[in-house]
């Protein structure tokens, strides 16, 4: 079985690996057409261009070599196209918070166990389950995180922000590899396989909580704003 994205690119040859896979190219064609027809289509716009990036641009090989772009892949599903998507076609309803939350927590960490990481990415079938279901919950989170009052929005926003932090630590502070999908992939990029995972851990843990930072702090922003006009 070969992962999805192909195999791990070498230092030399992985700017030149673009996806260009038509069923992928398909479906983001679909998306953008939805995102033309969506409250807000620019910021729609926007999460299906960093879709793209995801998985059209070399970032894609890149990741089946380095879990560290992996981590980084994920980020910019969960935190960055998820958000910006649900932005552009809010819910019209105010949601409860606690599940949506659990579900993409849920999910984030079950993709991170060893042996559910390792098969996804030896096999396009679960490969695509990871992503699609990554990506699913994160929007079903930043929906309902957008339909609901400032406070618990806050709040859930923070708490997203926490598991995100604690996840990149725990990898972080990892004493040993726990992918066997990375083995041998590291070398030749300079990285040993532990420090590769330390380093996908620090991402996670620093640039991965910003887009969660950026908005309670927006959300928080506005609820001063409101108090302040109210007093």
């Amino acid at each position: 079985m070969t992962s999805y994205c192909g195999t791990a690119p070498s230092p030399d040859e992985w700017i030149g690996r673009w996806n260009f896979d038509p069923l992928l190219l398909l479906a983001l064609a679909l998306c953008a057409a939805f995102a033309l027809r969506t409250k807000h289509p620019q910021l729609a716009l926007g999460g299906v261009a960093i879709l793209a990036l995801a998985f059209v641009s070399p970032l894609c090989a890149l990741s089946v070599a380095l879990f560290s772009a992996r981590a980084l892949h994920h980020i910019l599903l969960v935190a960055v196209a998820a958000p910006l998507i649900a932005l552009a076609s809010p819910s019209r309803h105010v949601q409860g918070l606690g599940l949506p939350l659990l579900a993409a927590t849920a999910t984030l960490w079950l993709w991170h166990v060893p042996s559910f990481y390792d098969r996804a990415l030896m096999d396009s079938p679960t490969y695509w389950l990871m992503q699609a279901s990554l990506f699913s919950t994160a929007l079903w989170f930043w929906r309902a995180l957008f339909s609901a009052p400032a406070v618990p929005a806050t709040l859930a926003a923070i708490l997203a922000m926490v598991q995100m932090g604690m996840l990149g630590a725990l990898l972080t502070f990892a004493t040993q590899p726990l992918y066997k999908a990375h083995v041998g992939t590291t070398l030749q990029w300079g990285l040993d396989q532990l420090a590769d995972q330390q380093l996908a851990g620090l991402i996670m843990w620093a640039p991965g909580i910003i887009p969660y930072a950026i908005i309670a702090g927006l959300i928080g922003r506005r609820l001063w704003t409101r108090a302040e006009m109210a007093a």
